[in-house]
């Protein structure tokens, strides 16, 4: 595209924006809307996901040892381990901590004092394995157990699948929230630019007429949509920033202080996202509402 026709593009872009004002600002608003919309529930999903993925941290496989290993044997096992990419961290309990641990809870001073200096938990010393994502805890278990040395691993299966299980759900809701959102959105922006042609009809047949090309007819169109698609996300992205603190010190304050787990992400990481998506997405409704409009319409001329 020369210089000369991007210019006019523009100019008759900004030119179609103030002659439709109406239309325009209503898709401003729509978009604006959609994006507010898709602005929360990004708030809502990247949260939540972060939550569980704190709580997946915290799911732990534990690995046991044959009975007579001694502790150079269990810390090349341990080194082993470390070594997967599944792994986020390890706790080491040695037989003795463990003795001491059950005798604390569960005995009273007088029954452990019986036991005098014998351990029956001598071979209970154990690694704690968390990982970083808890789908991958059939692959690490299968890995371990095949490991000289390791007795016994423990590992709790249902709990990797309510946390997979509930990862798919909320991937599935959020790609079909987004879908309806981007789809209201493109629909909406089409109609603005249906209504531009239509005010436009005479001037583009005449056009048509003294040979312009498809091209040069559509570029003020599809200006004009990307720059609804960008005023349209600047305004919720604005308004969400500002929002943002409020919001989580307010839900903080008032449900969450009774659940320490429950942690929210900080501002810099979720607009770090949110912007470039945001400004991504407009921009994209505003080209592709505008771009199929324009198409469809010179078609039927043809």
């Amino acid at each position: 595209m020369r210089i000369s026709t991007f210019y006019y593009s523009l100019k008759q872009g900004f030119k179609n924006i103030r002659r439709n004002r109406m239309f325009s600002l209503a898709s401003i608003g729509t978009i604006t809307a959609c994006l507010f919309l898709f602005g929360i529930f990004y708030f809502v999903v990247s949260n939540f996901q972060y939550m569980i993925k704190t709580a997946e941290t915290s799911v732990g496989v534990t690995v046991f040892f044959d009975k007579g290993i001694n502790e150079d044997q269990i810390k090349k096992i341990g080194e082993e381990i470390k070594r997967r990419d599944e792994v986020n961290a390890m706790e080491y309990t040695s037989a003795e901590e463990t003795w001491k641990n059950y005798k604390e809870k569960y005995l009273s001073k007088e029954l452990a004092e019986t036991f005098g200096d014998d351990n029956p938990l001598e071979d209970s010393a154990s690694y704690t394995v968390y990982l970083k994502e808890v789908s991958s805890q059939a692959e690490l278990v299968k890995y371990i157990e095949g490991m000289d040395g390791v007795r016994q691993v423990n590992h709790s299966d249902s709990v990797a699948d309510t946390f997979k299980n509930f990862n798919a759900l909320v991937g599935y809701v959020s790609a079909a929230i987004i879908i309806i959102l981007l789809a209201v959105a493109i629909f909406l922006i089409s109609t603005t630019v249906t209504m531009g042609i239509s005010v436009r009809r005479e001037e583009i047949s005449i056009m048509k007429l003294i040979g312009a090309t498809d091209t040069f007819i559509k570029s003020p169109f599809i200006v004009e949509g990307v720059i609804i698609g960008v005023m349209g996300a600047i305004v919720p992205l604005v308004v969400l920033y500002f929002m943002y603190d409020k919001l989580i010190s307010y839900i903080t304050e008032r449900y969450i202080n009774q659940f320490y787990a429950f942690q929210f992400l900080e501002p810099q990481i979720v607009f770090r996202t949110l912007i470039p998506s945001s400004l991504l997405i407009g921009i994209g409704i505003g080209f592709i509402g505008s771009y199929m409009t324009v198409r469809r319409h010179l078609r039927h001329r043809e």
